[in-house]
């Protein structure tokens, strides 16, 4: 397996855990709970599920099509725009809810943008890799 991909499965591990720890201090105090449950949702859903499917695709799909994943570069640059966007998106919800609005939202906004360009460089990189593949 390549190194990137045990890199996409440990990170996936570790936003699950962050987003279980999360999950107990909204329990332990839910005063604030409304600080935290989006980033709650994002640690597990962006964070660990995400990863998850990035690392397993990138592992699996490309054996399954009998090609050589497309762009070994993009699944590298993807890694990273997926984290760094997911680490904004968890730090910058709190921010917002606890009213630090001119901090948060230009945040939230660059966080949103590197996500969406790395589920996008995921797609690519995957649909490039399969489209040869004969029904």
């Amino acid at each position: 397996m390549e190194r990137i991909i045990v890199w996409y499965l440990r990170m996936s591990i570790v936003f699950f855990v962050a987003g279980a720890v999360m999950g107990l201090i909204m329990i332990l105090d839910p005063s604030k709970q409304g600080h935290y449950v989006t980033s709650h949702a994002h640690l597990n859903l962006l964070g660990f599920m995400s990863m998850m499917i990035y690392g397993v695709g990138y592992h699996i799909l490309p054996k399954f099509s009998g090609k050589h994943i497309y762009s070994s570069r993009t699944m590298h640059v993807q890694f990273w725009l997926a984290n760094a966007g997911l680490i904004g998106l968890a730090a910058g919800w709190p921010l917002r809810a606890a009213g630090s609005a001119s901090v948060a939202a230009p945040l939230l906004v660059i966080s949103a943008v590197l996500t969406l360009v790395s589920v996008v460089l995921f797609a690519v990189n995957i649909l490039k890799t399969v489209q040869a593949v004969q029904m």
